[in-house]
């Protein structure tokens, strides 16, 4: 996928109310926009997760008794997992709904505590055969950019990806994030080693084969 720079077009309300009746003709579900009296206007977003790094869920809540017989809750490490890449899920929003609430809501969703900066909200579009992928800014309208692409996923859908580790604001994150973000690039710089030696002793044996049979 290659990612591309775009923007959200200006609509008057007109064009607005306008558009939500032609949405709204194209459905075949009752995931239906709804003009409200202030102007604004809710309906439903559709966000695929495309993650490569697993997620953190909060430690289980285990009853214990102390001495004096009192309930106690023992805290235990919470447990990471990676989510199936098909993964999607719908939200009911507004048109003032920004990218940043809707990756939080997604987190909360799944009862993820990973830290929300970790995240970015992507807009995929697929023209020519070709598909491109535009990240959000922070206080894009996600629902608004719905609308003004129609209810159609093949032309353009939603999906939640890891920011790029340079895009990342560190100094968002607490100690124990830092240390698990470094254990995880380690663990993948090994596995891009692994993969890169074992290339290379492939083409290796394949040439020392070709050698061997031009010399014979």
């Amino acid at each position: 996928d290659e990612q591309v720079e775009g923007g959200t077009q200006e609509l008057t309300i007109s064009e607005i109310q306008q558009k939500i009746k032609e949405y709204n003709a194209q459905i075949n579900n009752n995931h239906y926009m709804v003009n409200n009296r202030d102007g604004s206007f809710t309906g439903f977003i559709r966000v695929q997760f495309q993650l490569a790094r697993p997620i953190s869920l909060p430690p289980p809540r285990k009853m214990s008794l102390t001495q004096e017989g009192q309930s106690q809750v023992a805290s235990r490490q919470r447990t990471s997992f990676y989510l199936p890449r098909d993964s999607a899920k719908h939200l009911h929003i507004s048109s003032q709904t920004r990218a940043r609430e809707v990756i939080q809501a997604l987190l909360n969703k799944f009862t993820v505590v990973d830290n929300p900066a970790k995240f970015a909200l992507f807009e995929r579009t697929k023209r020519q055969n070709q598909v491109y992928l535009r990240k959000m800014s922070d206080d894009a309208y996600p629902l608004h950019l719905r609308l003004c692409a129609g209810p159609g996923e093949e032309a353009m859908s939603l999906v939640l990806k890891e920011n790029e580790t340079g895009d990342i604001n560190w100094d968002a994150f607490s100690f124990p994030e830092l240390c698990n973000f470094l254990r995880m690039l380690q663990r993948e710089e090994e596995e891009h080693i692994r993969q890169i030696l074992k290339r290379y002793a492939l083409a290796r044996d394949k040439i020392k084969q070709a050698m061997s049979d031009v010399s014979m």
